[in-house]
């Protein structure tokens, strides 16, 4: 890819748009769809949130300074979606958030998508154990292998303090894991 501020400025240009937002599609949509996978854990709702965070990155793409990476901002636009997708549905079926993320881990199984064994089931099953933030935080470093930098930026806040979280989150998945 060219450089960072060259390509922003083609997607910013109204005749280089639509070929920018598709290299950025191209480039981007299966890393975002398999961080927004791991909030929603529903294909389905993944790829409908993957559709929502393109249609606002289309949107709100001029207004990007360039503050943060883009790739930073974009996630955090998925990271956004994701959880207003699950807070939607949450209040839609009346019920918390927690007992919405329960549903979906149990769904997981029947989820021709999941791939996973039974290993990954549990160490799912253990995420959503987690506080929001502390899942968002787990995801990204574990899965996603993204630097502290990086999620700090995304999720807006200091990298001491996303530091503390994995390492909590570690912990409390580490005891889930081994409590039987």
């Amino acid at each position: 890819m060219v450089n960072e501020s060259e390509f922003i400025a083609r997607l910013q240009d109204p005749k280089s748009k639509e070929n920018a937002f598709r290299e950025l599609l191209q480039l981007y949509k299966e890393r975002l769809y398999w961080h927004i996978r791991k909030i929603v854990l529903n294909h389905a709702d993944a790829d409908d949130v993957l559709q929502n965070t393109f249609i606002k990155i289309y949107r709100s793409i001029d207004k990007f300074k360039g503050e943060s990476k883009l790739f930073s901002w974009m996630y955090r636009i998925a990271t956004n979606e994701s959880i207003t997708l699950i807070n939607k549905n949450a209040k839609r079926l009346q019920i918390t958030n927690e007992e919405y993320q329960d549903r979906a881990i149990n769904n997981l199984t029947a989820d021709v998508y999941f791939e996973g064994d039974a290993i990954q089931l549990q160490l799912q099953k253990a995420i959503a154990t987690l506080p929001e933030k502390q899942q968002l935080v787990f995801n990204m470093r574990y899965f996603d292998d993204l630097k502290y930098k990086d999620i700090a930026e995304i999720l807006e806040t200091s990298e001491g303090a996303l530091k503390a979280s994995y390492h909590i989150a570690a912990k409390k998945i580490e005891a889930f894991l081994t409590a039987d």
